[in-house]
């Protein structure tokens, strides 16, 4: 079977990451997160004392960015690959309210850009990938044989990250978790680098109304279309 690239774009809190871990499981296809890369190069900016709520050292940062060792590694156990930073698993502290808040702060750093668009670019050499962010069908992998563009109302988006929030412990209110993710949109979409915009040829994807495994079968059936097509183009 003919391999593709498929790049999963879209708003905050849309399950890209869900539906892009099941696709890339169905189809044996390398999954990787975007999102979980920036969101570690943020746990190291917050660690060192780079970005806080009310400081952001650029310079500081991006001096360090040569010290900053990203790599996904496989766990058996759980299905799909966890992020780890300079040889630690960070997969949980990355995923925390606190990385929430500053992510969109850190990816807005153009040195930080380009050196994780270089990294990625690099990962889908081969095809044969899933790759979910904010501009991969418009940077990363601007001819990609499938994008799929994700949205969903910023009320929904709230409601299912507030629920994964209060799954993991933490102690977060909803009108936190919505204030954090329409500030997150604005970032996104405004951004001079790279903003999140929808690649002309990408298919929009609402999700607002639909279940899980809703969303996963018309999904597949996209990406199977796309692959009999290109099947059909090679031979």
């Amino acid at each position: 079977m003919e391999k593709i690239t498929i790049a999963i774009d879209g708003y905050s809190s849309t399950g890209k990451s869900t539906i892009a871990k099941q696709l890339a499981k169905v189809l044996g296809y390398i999954y990787v997160d975007t999102g979980a890369m920036y969101r570690a190069v943020t746990l190291y900016a917050m660690e060192k004392g780079y970005v806080t709520e009310n400081k952001s050292d650029i310079d500081g940062l991006v001096g360090d960015l040569k010290n900053i060792n990203l790599k996904f590694i496989y766990n058996d156990t759980i299905g799909f690959a966890e992020m780890h930073l300079n040889n630690k698993n960070v997969e949980r502290k990355i995923r925390t309210m606190e990385v929430s808040r500053l992510v969109s702060k850190v990816a807005t750093i153009e040195d930080v850009r380009k050196k994780l668009v270089l990294i990625q670019k690099q990962m889908g050499l081969e095809k044969g990938i899933v790759m979910d962010g904010r501009d991969i069908g418009t940077v990363v992998f601007p001819n990609a044989e499938l994008k799929i563009f994700m949205t969903a109302s910023p009320e929904k988006r709230a409601t299912r990250r507030y629920k994964e929030l209060l799954d993991k412990g933490e102690d977060v209110s909803y009108g936190e978790v919505l204030k954090n993710v329409e500030h997150r949109d604005y970032i996104d979409t405004h951004r001079e680098i790279s903003p999140l915009t929808k690649a002309e040829d990408a298919i929009t994807f609402d999700n607002s109304d639909m279940g899980l495994e809703e969303q996963f079968n018309r999904i597949l059936d996209f990406t199977n279309r796309v692959i009999k097509k290109q099947k059909r183009d090679v031979h």
